[in-house]
């Protein structure tokens, strides 16, 4: 499956594109659209280059929804995934239960995992929040 063009608007809006790399709320380097591959301080992007790595990010994060999620999901299902695993990371999303309880086929359960991921440092934060609940509702669409 491949993500559509209307959630990609989606996680645009909740990266929003910054050209200059800055330490998001764990501290972590990002730059462009939460791109977080190879960038220290002072880095700087160009338009075109945060586009580029948008995509490659988002290629990434499908790659990792096809491989791992062994139960039959619909479009929706995945874009939400996609998005979700485009923010918290591939790694996270292959050890967790969300990922398990989907490949049991337990829906519900997955999509009530979304909630779950919304702490930056054990410290709930209300950015992420409102992101998981428009990745669940997407999911349930």
């Amino acid at each position: 499956m491949q993500y559509t063009d209307t959630n990609l608007t989606l996680t645009e809006n909740f990266e929003s594109c910054k050209l200059e790399a800055y330490q998001d709320i764990k501290g972590i380097w990002t730059i462009a659209y939460g791109h977080t591959l190879l960038v220290f301080p002072g880095m700087t992007c160009t338009q075109e280059q945060a586009n580029q790595w948008l995509a490659e990010d988002v290629h990434s994060a499908e790659a990792c929804v096809n491989t791992n999620v062994t139960f039959e999901i619909n479009q929706q299902e995945f874009n939400a995934l996609v998005d979700f695993v485009f923010n918290v990371g591939n790694g996270a999303f292959k050890q967790s239960t969300m990922l398990r309880l989907l490949n049991q086929g337990d829906i519900e359960g997955a999509a009530n995992e979304f909630e779950r991921w919304q702490f930056a440092d054990g410290k709930p934060v209300a950015g992420l929040l409102r992101r998981r609940i428009a990745e669940k509702q997407e999911f349930e669409s």
